[in-house]
């Protein structure tokens, strides 16, 4: 009877493990598209008041870029919060703050 190597069976253990983690991260998914198409939706640079609100516009559109990106790699619960911060500075952007 052949030996069991056990770093062969411990490295497909782990194989196994990491992909049934990847199909697993699919939970903020439609959270993740909706928040980011309704930033980019929302984000006008007409409507940011002041020198204060471009430098929120700016943040937002960074976000915003960061979170297309996320959506990009299925990063879908980072997507998600970069996309509800972006919402967050494009409202300040629109005060002027």
């Amino acid at each position: 009877m052949p030996a069991v190597n056990i770093p062969s069976i411990s490295a497909l253990l782990v194989i196994a493990l990491s992909l049934s983690a990847c199909a697993g991260k699919t939970q903020y998914r439609t959270a993740c598209a909706s928040e980011v198409d309704a930033a980019w939706s929302e984000l006008s640079i007409a409507k940011a008041e002041g020198f204060s609100g471009t430098v929120s516009y700016g943040k937002a559109l960074g976000l915003i870029t960061s979170a297309r990106t996320m959506q990009t790699v299925e990063n879908f619960d980072n997507c998600y919060r970069h996309a509800k911060d972006a919402r967050f500075y494009i409202r300040e952007s629109r005060k002027g703050q």
